[in-house]
């Protein structure tokens, strides 16, 4: 079947390669600003040019070699793929069940989608330095366990690196909650309503109704949060940094990727750009692996 396309004069005789002049300022800002680092950054990555930009000579693969013998680097890979694997579920699930909830009509659901959504715009720092004195020895969260009795001494969360890294993970969790909160409420509006309806004629209760009518409806959105929280696990620094200090925990057991990236590419006493790069096309190849099992976890999921 052949379309009919009625053109104006002026669109007529428009060269082909106009729409393509119109994009090329993105373009060019996506090369300079994208592309040009990332091509940089690998370049940087064999050679051993030291924080200050001094030195440079190429080395080859000697970079690469490096980090597969460091067990440092090991230790914060370690770290980072613990970290994705506990939050990204986390944010997988517990957004769209506070979704589902906010989602029915109810009296004061208008509070609780506020109240939720009240995380994305506080600044991490802000809520870092909440989240210290929480967790402190001192803290609300010690006082409170230890008055009904859970615990005899109080919880090293600031302390101890696997407690550190623990902390962090809840606090990402607790500031994604929001911001996932509002992709599964933008998803459950475009499930008809007549499907909840149809199927509580049909004596479904609610859990059925969850498991049955919201979760597929909303299987493409639980794809993109666990990509994106996915790799913003993989690249979190801010909480362990705020959590943990500057050394990311008492030796630098809590440290992640991104950290061990700053102690590697920066010191200027014992730093490495080209090593520190290395260890950022390491990190590059660990998230777009991550992005690929999604993705082709979710296509035959759907297929």
């Amino acid at each position: 079947m052949t379309t009919a396309i009625h053109l104006n004069g002026a669109a007529r005789y428009r060269p082909p390669w106009v729409p393509l002049l119109w994009c090329a300022p993105a373009l060019l800002m996506i090369t300079i600003w994208s592309v040009g680092p990332f091509v940089g950054t690998i370049a940087l990555s064999f050679t051993d040019t030291s924080p200050l930009g001094m030195g440079g000579a190429f080395v080859g693969l000697d970079n690469y070699r490096s980090i597969l013998q460091d067990p440092a680097f090991w230790s914060a890979t370690g770290n980072s793929v613990l970290y994705a694997v506990i939050a990204v579920p986390l944010l997988v699930v517990l957004p769209l069940l506070l979704a589902q909830l906010v989602h029915t009509r109810l009296p004061g659901m208008g509070f609780f989608r506020s109240a939720y959504a009240a995380p994305i715009v506080a600044s991490v720092v802000a809520v870092g330095l909440v989240w210290q004195n929480l967790l402190g020895e001192q803290g609300p969260v010690n006082t409170v366990l230890q008055r009904v009795g859970l615990i005899q001494q109080a919880v090293p969360f600031l302390s101890e690196g696997s407690l550190i890294l623990l902390s962090a993970i809840a606090l990402t969790v607790w500031r994604g909650l929001g911001w996932y909160l509002i992709f599964y409420l933008a998803a459950l509006s475009n499930i008809p309503r007549e499907l909840y309806e149809a199927a509580e004629l049909d004596g479904a209760g609610p859990t059925r109704r969850f498991l049955t009518i919201s979760v597929p409806g909303t299987r493409l959105t639980m794809l993109l949060v666990g990509l994106l929280a996915g790799i913003g696990s993989l690249r979190v620094f801010s909480e362990v940094y705020l959590l943990g200090g500057a050394t990311g925990g008492p030796g630098g057991e809590a440290r992640t990727l991104p950290f061990f990236i700053r102690d590697a590419a920066l010191d200027p006493l014992t730093g490495n750009a080209g090593y520190g790069a290395a260890v950022s096309v390491a990190l590059f190849t660990l998230t777009a692996v991550f992005a690929v099992l999604a993705q082709r976890f979710g296509g035959e999921r759907d297929a």
